[in-house]
């Protein structure tokens, strides 16, 4: 029988499953007891995926609406776990805002971070990934009002509380929100934090090619914890061998970096550490719609993290850790959307069990 992290049995053995910070434990408020804060940084938005798969854009008869954007994935993604999130972000002062923000709290999430403006709107993005694998993004934000995030309205004394402060890239793209983006870095930074970052390039966002390749390698030598995929390997460098683990070591692992990881989709993820470095395999479901996947993923591996903040310096419990956040991927994408997607502690371990019988 195979051993996974969060299980009955490590429970006993390491603070990873603690019970204190179990899904369960949420119904006694927020946060659980012994759960670092992770301060999850960026958009959130609407997400309209197609109500049939496998559809272009044009093609698609009709859209459902599903609560969206990579760091509010994220935030989400933790606390369904049980773990301890807080999410910092502008939202539209309208209906989809307000319910973006009930969505946050709803989930456990301290949303005390989030902002309303009254003269922008809501972010909205159409989303579906076509017949021939390729996703394709139609994005609604001339400004959004994720994008008009102020410095002065961060809420510094949380971001300051965050053991782990996590972003992307997007609030990179225009000001004010790259300026509030920087500062809050630097808050966390000095705080004390671990900087977590996942570029989520988005092209079409950006006003060209290398501006979002300048703009996403602005910020790369602060993180601590670096997750890319391997087309965003690709596209930073220039186009070379994404499998090529001395393009990765020699490109992207600058000198302060602790853990850098590149997800394989179905196939799992390779990781890399000044010390050492491996690979993990996937576990394999029948897809549904990747959207959030990666954001799961991600969320995964915070949370054990948060609950063990030297992680990454014990290789067996890192892939321990590493398996259960692909299985965090594999369960989101046997459902529609990405917030209604990310699943709870025991539907991990339930397809983990299932992936070893």
């Amino acid at each position: 029988m195979k051993f996974y992290p969060f299980s009955d049995e490590h429970v006993m053995q390491s603070s990873f499953g603690n019970d204190s910070n179990d899904a369960s434990s949420h119904a006694n408020g927020w946060p659980p007891v012994d759960s670092s804060l992770v301060v999850c940084f960026g958009e959130m938005l609407i997400d309209f995926v197609p109500t049939v798969g496998g559809v272009s854009l044009a093609e698609a008869p009709a859209f459902e609406k599903a609560p969206g954007g990579a760091p509010a994935n994220v935030a989400v993604g933790i606390s369904r776990l049980g773990g301890s999130t807080a999410f910092v972000g502008k939202v539209g002062d309208d209906e989809f805002g307000h319910m973006l923000a009930h969505i946050l709290k709803q989930n456990n999430v301290d949303n005390s971070g989030v902002r309303f403006d009254h003269k922008a709107r809501t972010a909205l993005a159409f989303v579906t990934n076509r017949a021939d694998g390729e996703r394709e993004f139609l994005f609604f934000r001339h400004p959004s009002a994720d994008m008009l995030l102020h410095e002065s309205e961060l809420d510094v004394e949380l971001i300051s509380k965050a053991k782990i402060f996590h972003y992307g890239s997007i609030s990179l793209i225009d000001e004010p929100c790259k300026s509030a983006h920087l500062a809050a870095m630097k808050i966390a930074k000095n705080s004390g934090s671990i900087l977590s970052y996942d570029p989520n390039l988005r092209l079409p966002l950006w006003p060209s090619a290398e501006a979002a390749r300048e703009g996403i390698m602005s910020i790369w030598d602060q993180a601590d914890i670096i997750k890319i995929s391997e087309e965003e390997i690709t596209f930073l460098t220039g186009g070379e061998d994404p499998n090529d683990d001395n393009v990765v070591l020699d490109k992207l692992f600058h000198p302060n970096l602790k853990l850098l990881i590149v997800t394989e989709g179905s196939e799992g993820c390779r990781y890399y550490t000044k010390e050492f470095k491996g690979s993990v395999a996937g576990v394999k479901v029948k897809p549904v719609d990747t959207t959030g996947a990666g954001d799961a993923f991600v969320g995964g591996i915070l949370y054990g993290l948060a609950s063990d903040l030297n992680l990454y310096k014990d290789e067996e419990r890192l892939r321990e850790a590493l398996l259960f956040a692909n299985a965090c991927g594999a369960v989101t994408v046997t459902k529609r959307g990405a917030i209604p997607s990310l699943p709870t502690k025991e539907a991990v371990l339930s397809l983990l069990t299932h992936d070893a019988s």
